[in-house]
């Protein structure tokens, strides 16, 4: 359930996020992508601790709606199929789609992964364990009260 959202003045714009880790008592991480609104949210026993703008991927390269659990973390990873740093890459699926260090600005796009800002995927990278859950939908919002489960949703409501 969700105990407590971030209070963010508006949207989050590319490049920029939020960190507070005050509320975030020990417990379970969440992490939720609203394709739609492009923000990712990191929730620890069901507090909001983390929040971003994020990259997705389009075309013949969406990024995948559904729950995946982290597979596998790797600090300086790089993409084998496109020769690309991934820094701080979890890895959701087994065809290469994860969440990594990105450089967020408009007009950026992905292969299907979610890209962060580096610090945002530092920080990320710092609290994520192997098995965490990642739910992705599109266009899905949730408020203090909902359960955190693929048909709640992605993004906190303002």
């Amino acid at each position: 359930m969700v105990k407590s959202i971030l209070s963010i003045p508006g949207p989050i714009k590319f490049g920029q996020f939020y960190w507070d880790e005050s509320k975030g008592e020990p417990g379970p991480v969440v992490i939720t992508v609203d394709l739609e609104a492009r923000v990712l949210s990191v929730f620890r026993n069901g507090h909001e601790i983390g929040a971003t703008a994020i990259l997705k991927g389009y075309g013949d390269k969406p990024t995948p709606l559904g729950i995946f659990p982290i597979t596998q973390k790797d600090k300086d990873h790089v993409s084998s199929l496109y020769d690309a740093p991934m820094p701080y890459m979890l890895r959701l699926t087994n065809d290469g789609v994860s969440i990594h260090g990105s450089k967020v600005e408009i007009g950026y796009a992905t292969n299907g992964c979610v890209g962060v800002p580096n610090e945002f995927a530092r920080r990320l990278f710092a609290v994520a364990s192997l098995g965490d859950r990642v739910i992705i939908t599109d266009g899905k919002r949730m408020g203090v009260g909902d359960p955190i489960i693929a048909t709640g949703s992605a993004t906190p409501k303002s």
